[in-house]
C-alpha cells in the first residue's frame, strides 16, 4: 500500500492501483450508501466468507452476509461509519485491517453515536481484493443495548 490513510468513510479517492486500500474504500463507500451491489463487488462470493458482529451474529457465505446487509438497508435505520485508528498489514495474497469504527445510527425518532472494534480481512482472488472476513465488537454495553434496540425495535 503506497499511502497511509488516517480514516476511511468511502469518500476517499481510489487510486486504481490494485491495492487493498482501494477495496477498503469501496467497502465503506458501498456500506455508507446502503449499496448491496457495491458490497457484493467487494466481498468474496460463495461459501468461504464469514462475518461476526452483535447485530448480524455469525454469518457464513456471501448469501447469509448479503441477507444481513439487505435487512439493515431495507429497515428504518441508517448507519454511517468511519474506520479510524487502524493498522494495516499484509502480503501478496492477504491484507488485514484492524481498528475502530465510529459513526451514527439514525431512525425517524432518534440518533445514536456508535463505536465498534473492527477487523476486516481481504484476500486477493478473482482479479482483485475481496473481503473474506469481518469481525465487529462493542466495548460499551449500554451503547450496544441502545443500538440493538434501534435496529431490532
Amino acid at each position: 500500500m503506497d499511502r497511509h490513510l488516517m480514516e476511511v468513510n468511502g469518500g476517499e479517492t481510489v487510486q486504481e492501483d490494485g491495492s487493498a486500500s482501494d477495496a477498503l474504500i469501496r467497502f465503506y463507500r458501498a456500506f455508507n450508501a446502503g449499496d448491496l451491489k457495491g458490497l457484493e463487488k467487494v466481498w468474496l462470493g460463495g461459501s468461504d466468507p464469514s462475518m461476526d458482529n452483535p447485530i448480524g451474529g455469525i454469518r457464513r457465505g456471501w448469501d447469509q452476509i448479503a441477507d444481513g446487509y439487505s435487512k439493515l438497508f431495507k429497515g428504518n435505520t441508517k448507519v454511517q461509519v468511519t474506520f479510524h485508528d487502524f493498522t494495516s498489514q499484509g502480503g501478496d495474497e492477504w491484507h488485514l485491517f484492524v481498528g475502530r469504527e465510529r459513526g451514527v445510527c439514525q431512525t425517524a425518532t432518534g440518533t445514536l453515536a456508535v463505536a465498534f472494534r473492527t477487523t476486516r480481512w481481504f484476500v486477493r482472488k478473482g482479479g482483485g481484493w475481496r473481503q473474506l472476513h469481518h469481525h465487529g465488537s462493542v466495548e460499551d454495553p449500554q451503547m450496544l443495548a441502545a443500538y440493538q434496540k434501534m435496529i431490532f425495535g
